[in-house]
């Protein structure tokens, strides 16, 4: 039997960033302009590996001082980033298991934030068999060693896992590590591709 494992953010859960920062700012247009003037995706991608909160900090002051303060309430705000579930796609991860799967996760997440996911949604806790949070291992998706992490762990072979990601990237990693994959695109398409595979 395949071996589905989700991704997290973005497939069940939206991550919406600037949340963290319209109390400060009147548009998503200045939000992105700050959000490029401090690399925030590649920030946050330093965090997911596993860098801690006051490290990740003084990674900005040292770079741009004046923002340091906005960036370390990012933290405190993390909370309004991923309050929405994609409610399509929880559907289709209950339909898999009623119909006999213990589907796996997989994610890219900081250690730091991470209680905060299981605070807000602690159905997180009892959906999956298991899950690897990228932060808590400081491996990261699209690298290779992560998804051989998670074969070790739950005792399966690459070739029996079939991924869902949002990230092209994401995907491309998982099928270089041998593993069957899809690319979330919404949970319409998700489900087709489970029915043809027979999983559901």
């Amino acid at each position: 039997m395949s071996l589905v494992v989700f991704d997290i953010g973005n497939v069940l859960i939206r991550w919406d960033p600037q949340a963290a920062f319209r109390h400060a700012f009147d548009s998503d247009a200045e939000i992105d302009a700050l959000m490029d003037e401090v690399g925030f995706y590649e920030w946050n991608y330093a965090n997911d590996r596993g860098r801690g909160r006051a490290e990740a900090v003084a990674a900005i002051a040292a770079q741009r001082p004046g923002r340091a303060a906005l960036m370390d309430g990012y933290f405190d705000r993390f909370g309004d980033t991923i309050r929405d579930k994609i409610a399509g796609s929880w559907e289709v991860l209950h339909d898999l298991r009623a119909a006999g799967h213990v589907p796996w996760a997989l994610t890219n997440f900081a250690a730091g934030t991470w209680p905060e996911a299981l605070r807000l949604h602690p159905e997180l806790s009892e959906a999956f068999g298991g899950i690897v949070v990228s932060g808590q291992e400081g491996l990261v998706k699209p690298e290779r060693a992560i998804f051989d992490l998670l074969c070790a762990r739950a005792g399966v072979a690459p070739e029996a896992c079939f991924f869902i990601d949002d990230s092209a990237a994401n995907v491309a990693g998982a099928r270089a590590a041998g593993w069957q994959a899809h690319h979330f695109e919404g949970p319409e398409a998700l489900r087709a591709a489970l029915c043809d595979r027979g999983l559901i």
